[in-house]
């Protein structure tokens, strides 16, 4: 199989096109820079940005597959940029596949897409798009969501999967940033403690994308369609955070904040980096009080019958690998908070 990659340097494209490569596919990756570590796998990397729609159109010509996992991920910056990456993006992908008559296109999604502001408790795919977003990640990721599944038909099949908080060793985004914010003293606990949350590691979230590729054709009971993915079982949040730190030695978070008050803090800082113009991200929005603080977690059945989906490396294990990583690095510098996911 010819599978193209977008995204293919970052955490979960990267693990999708080496998985692929572990079972001999012929795999591209096309991302903003090169990257060293894929080529040596006999990956070729194409460098290009998915709002140049001519580049993405060269790169998709004479493959069998796109797994589009590139994105522009965030709780703040300009809604511009994240318009162009994630919707223009996604539109010049779709368009791609349909000038070079690609048929499977699984894209990378996110249960942000149907998360408001309330709990989520054990939803399927059923529950609907919300009115109103906190966040324009979330918002655009719906409209390139929705965008991918009006595109499925007899000459491209689509499918789009929605993995929860990815997770394991390797992580640059959202492990590292809790980790520097306990270290600094800045992590605060937002809530009562007691929410669950959907987690889904990196080699499940890239397996389920190559069995829905293996199982994606038109006419498929996955064509179409979205799936959330995740472990298959929620985790206490601040529990599970705190197993991290203590694993690492790190000593654990002891300051709380209620979730109304986060909300509120989350608004006025909202408002006044609006008003100043600031690029730089709050440190809280009313979107990360809401996903700090509420449950959401999903129903996963639908991808476990129709895409054969499980959580084939446990929690335990997971967790296991994730600890001796990060006592081996000892000390990970997260990337730039424009880069790093709602945590």
């Amino acid at each position: 199989m010819r599978a193209l990659v977008t995204g293919g340097g970052g955490f979960l494209g990267s693990r999708i096109a080496n998985m692929l490569r572990d079972r001999d596919d012929e795999v591209t990756v096309l991302g903003r820079r090169t990257y060293p570590h894929l080529e040596e796998r006999g990956i070729t990397c194409v460098q290009a940005d998915l709002r140049d729609g001519a580049s993405v159109t060269q790169a998709c010509r004479g493959m069998d597959v796109i797994f589009h996992a590139g994105a522009l991920a965030g709780i703040w910056g300009r809604r511009k940029d994240f318009q162009e990456t994630n919707v223009t993006g996604t539109q010049n992908v779709i368009d791609a596949c349909r000038t070079h008559a690609v048929s499977k296109l699984v894209f990378t999604s996110s249960p942000s897409v149907v998360f408001g502001k309330d709990a989520l408790c054990g939803v399927n795919e059923s529950q609907p798009y919300p009115i109103r977003y906190l966040a324009d990640y979330p918002a655009t990721k719906a409209e390139a969501e929705k965008a991918v599944l009006r595109a499925n038909g007899p000459n491209l099949a689509t499918v789009s999967l929605r993995p929860h908080l990815i997770w394991g060793p390797g992580d640059p985004h959202l492990i590292p940033r809790v980790i520097e914010r306990a270290r600094q003293g800045k992590l605060m606990q937002v809530g009562d403690g007691k929410n669950l949350v959907d987690i889904t590691y990196i080699d499940n979230a890239a397996d389920a994308h190559l069995r829905a590729a293996d199982r994606l054709e038109f006419g498929a009971v996955c064509a179409g369609r979205a799936y959330f993915l995740s472990q298959g079982e929620p985790v206490v949040l601040w529990d599970w955070l705190g197993e991290i730190l203590r694993g690492i030695g790190v000593p654990p978070v002891k300051r709380s904040l209620s979730y109304p008050k986060a909300y509120c803090i989350g608004a006025i800082l909202e408002a006044c980096h609006r008003m100043l113009g600031s690029s730089h991200e709050p440190q809280m929005t009313r979107f990360l009080a809401s996903q700090l603080a509420k449950s959401h977690y999903f129903d996963i059945s639908a991808a476990r019958r129709d895409l054969g989906y499980e959580a084939s490396i446990s929690t335990k294990l997971g967790m296991e690998r994730l600890i001796g990583w990060l006592v081996g690095l000892r000390h990970i510098p997260p990337e730039p908070a424009s880069t790093t996911s709602a945590l």
